[in-house]
């Protein structure tokens, strides 16, 4: 029997009729200190409704264009039958990467004792000293289970506190084919700065023609659709200069909680004003305490709310308080059918680019057109600029319905 395929069209109407009987998800809370997780981790098997076939994937495009119906569990599912030996989930279904785990605390005799069980803890980086978290990553050389693993780091380090290398992925897609966009500057063209963290960035995009590029997190560039498409949209022919965070280089099996930490303490350390993270994820502690952090810096932060329909859980970072999340219209500023819904949801935008075979769409591809009008409101980092910020594009909002929290916000707005 083939596998089942089903249209871009009928998937998302399908999460609707399987969401009518779920609560609303409640406004989330930012985590205090970290958390314990329980030393016994049973991990249940991810129940998915639809056959996705299983292929090897190179990329996050690869990752995009074979699950093509936006939603996270499939994606999930698809790097789960692909990369089963780097990846995992937690016990609420979140992918993780296996082997490897983040922890506070660890110093001292803690610390020797981990490394003896086989444990490489990695190198301090700058979100230690920027941002002042103090975790580290650490890594199991001794291909351990997930369970018995924190286990016996819980056993090893018992005043310290752990959580999981969750992996956070695009929040839209499309079908395979190319996309070509425009350079459309704007009448002022003034060169801003502004932050991305998503897929590599290619710098041929006609919108991006006129742009400056710093790149981090990869030693050569790798471009994704996703990333320059959202790219494309942030800058959309100005002269700007794009804060780029690959959190992939090529393989499917990225966008880690540290990966994207540290591109937020990249960001800080440069200065940059307004950062968009079209990327969806679990609640994770050391996440919540990055995300803080930038906000207390006076960095204003752009999420995507994600794509699993609108009476599924809230997703990350889109539903930290002080993030600003963002959903998804049509051509004909319909709401996407699979756009996520709730508190997390501060305005609405496009998340559909162009038709046909080389459409793409997603609330990705919403954030990018309400960073890009953050960032005109705020030329650097200061403080109570997300609050500031908020207000200047809510006196922008038109109105559009409850699932578009203050309204729709459009490039021209």
């Amino acid at each position: 029997m083939p596998p089942l395929r089903v249209s871009t069209l009928f998937v998302p109407m399908l999460l609707v009729l399987l969401s009518l009987g779920r609560a609303a998800p409640a406004q989330a809370q930012v985590l205090g200190p970290l958390q314990r997780l329980p030393s016994s981790l049973p991990l249940p098997a991810t129940p998915l409704p639809l056959s996705v076939p299983a292929t090897n994937l190179r990329g996050v495009d690869d990752l995009l264009q074979q699950t093509q119906t936006l939603s996270r569990k499939l994606q999930i599912r698809n790097l789960l039958r692909s990369e089963p030996r780097r990846v995992d989930v937690d016990p609420r279904g979140a992918p993780i990467l296996r082997g490897e785990f983040l922890v506070t605390g660890l110093t001292g005799a803690s610390l020797d004792a981990v490394r003896a069980l086989g444990f490489e803890v990695a190198p301090a980086t700058a979100a230690d000293t920027t941002l002042g978290l103090d975790f580290a990553v650490l890594h199991d050389t001794r291909g351990r289970g997930t369970a018995a693993a924190l286990r016996a780091l819980q056993q090893a380090a018992p005043a310290a506190t752990f959580a999981y290398q969750h992996l956070y992925l695009p929040a839209g897609g499309g079908d395979a084919g190319t996309t070509s966009t425009p350079a459309t500057p704007s009448s002022t063209a003034t060169a801003h700065r502004i932050g991305l963290v998503d897929g590599g960035v290619d710098p041929s995009d006609p919108a991006l023609a006129q742009a400056h590029i710093e790149r981090y997190g990869c030693t050569k560039p790798n471009p994704s659709r996703h990333g320059t498409a959202v790219a494309a949209r942030l800058v959309a022919g100005d002269p700007d200069t794009l804060y780029a965070a690959d959190l992939w280089c090529g393989d499917a099996v990225g966008g880690t909680t540290s990966g994207l930490v540290d591109a937020l303490a990249w960001m800080a350390g440069a200065g940059v004003p307004v950062i968009n993270i079209s990327l969806v994820g679990p609640d994770n502690p050391v996440l919540a305490r990055a995300v803080q952090a930038m906000i207390a810096r006076g960095h204003v932060l752009v999420a995507a709310v994600g794509n699993d329909g609108p009476a599924a859980p809230p997703l990350f970072p889109a539903a930290y308080p002080g993030v600003i999340g963002v959903s998804g219209v049509d051509a004909h500023d319909r709401v996407l059918p699979e756009a996520a819904s709730g508190a997390q949801v501060a305005f609405c935008a496009s998340g559909v680019i162009g038709h046909g075979r080389a459409m793409l769409r997603g609330t990705s591809f919403a954030a990018p057109i309400v960073a890009r009008l953050a960032d005109r409101l705020l030329a650097a980092p200061r403080p109570d600029a997300a609050a500031r910020v908020l207000q200047s594009l809510i006196g922008e909002a038109h109105a559009l319905g409850p699932r578009c929290g203050h309204g729709l916000l459009s490039p021209g707005n």
